[in-house]
Order: structure tokens, then C-alpha cells, then sequence
């Protein structure tokens, strides 16, 4: 898969609400005007991949607690050149949980957004504030899974049931715009 593959996958995508059309668009803006927005040599954009991670039964969500923004978040990381960003979303969930057995709900892109990351220190460096280009991807893994956290981003691994995300986030912009709209997505499979 490259750059071009995934933009054609962009364009077929069929936006849940207004957030996800304008950010749509952004997007696919972004990709005709920059040639590395897979990489972090964009500062300013680049693009990630997210998981919404459910129980076989879909009323838990599998949540680490994130080192860097002090919260509970779902799962996901940064392309690093990679085109085919649902591969990116699983070794980012194994990495990150320890889980060895996923299934993807569907292969097409669950949501998209676009995801503003404040400046922080990550490894020493100091990360300007950026943009994430976010697709996010519906993945269903077995809660008998053994979990474990990446000690160097997360410090904890756990299943929220679906009507407390609201409760153990604290992103208010993420939990109002982006986690009620993925599980409002959820409800309606």
C-alpha cells in the first residue's frame, strides 16, 4: 500500500457526522499539498492510527493509561512511513496491551479526525505541537487475553465498560467529540 492507495481509501470513506466530513477534507487537502505527511518529518501533520478495541459482546472498551497525557486513552501510534494504517493500528494495540489475538470488525476506516497534540517531552525531546491525521479502525479482541503496558508509554491496561468511557477520561474535547461518537458508532452496527 502507499500514499496514493490511502487516499483513495480517504475519498471512499463516508463521513458519520460534519466533524468527520470537514476533517475529511483536511486531510485529503493535506496529502495533495505534502509528500510526507506518513512521516514525523512533517511536524505540523502527519498521520496515526487509533483503535477502538472491543469485547466480543461490544459493551467494554480496552483503555491504557497514557504516560504523556496523564489519561485514559484508546489505543493507536504514528505511521513511521506506513501507508497501510490498519496495520499500524494492530502492532500498535499488541505493542501496547500485550493482546495476541485480534479481529478486525471490518477493514474499512471506522472514523477519522484530526487530533491536536499539545507540546510535550518524549524521550528527553522536546515535540512541538502538532497535528495528528487519525484513522481510526474497529479491531475486537477476546477480554481473556493477557494484558500488559508499555512501560515507556503507558503505565496501565484495562476494559472500560462502553457507558463509563465518559467517566475515566479526562480529554474533554476527545471523550465529548471523538469516544461518544465512536460508541455511538458502536450501538448502531
Amino acid at each position: 500500500m502507499n500514499l496514493q492507495d490511502l487516499k483513495n481509501k480517504i475519498e471512499k470513506y463516508k463521513p458519520y457526522n460534519e466533524q468527520e466530513k470537514r476533517d475529511k477534507q483536511t486531510m485529503l487537502k493535506y496529502i495533495d499539498t505534502f509528500d510526507n505527511v506518513l512521516t514525523r518529518d512533517n511536524a505540523f501533520a502527519h498521520f496515526t492510527a487509533s483503535i477502538w478495541v472491543v469485547n466480543p459482546e461490544r459493551n467494554k472498551i480496552l483503555m491504557v493509561y497514557h504516560n504523556i497525557y496523564k489519561a485514559w486513552t484508546w489505543t493507536g501510534g504514528h505511521s513511521d512511513g506506513e501507508a497501510d494504517l490498519l496495520k499500524v493500528a494492530i502492532k500498535e494495540l499488541k505493542e501496547e496491551t500485550g493482546v495476541k489475538e485480534v479481529r478486525p470488525v471490518t477493514e474499512d476506516i471506522f472514523s477519522l479526525e484530526l487530533l491536536t497534540v499539545d507540546g510535550h517531552v518524549k524521550r528527553g525531546n522536546y515535540v512541538s505541537s502538532h497535528i495528528h491525521l487519525n484513522l481510526t479502525y474497529l479491531i475486537e479482541v477476546d477480554e481473556k487475553e493477557i494484558l500488559h503496558n508499555k512501560e515507556d508509554e503507558n503505565s496501565a491496561v484495562k476494559w472500560v465498560p462502553m457507558e463509563e468511557i465518559e467517566k475515566v477520561s479526562t480529554e474533554e474535547w476527545i471523550k465529548e467529540n471523538i469516544y461518544s461518537k465512536l460508541n455511538k458508532k458502536l450501538k448502531e452496527l
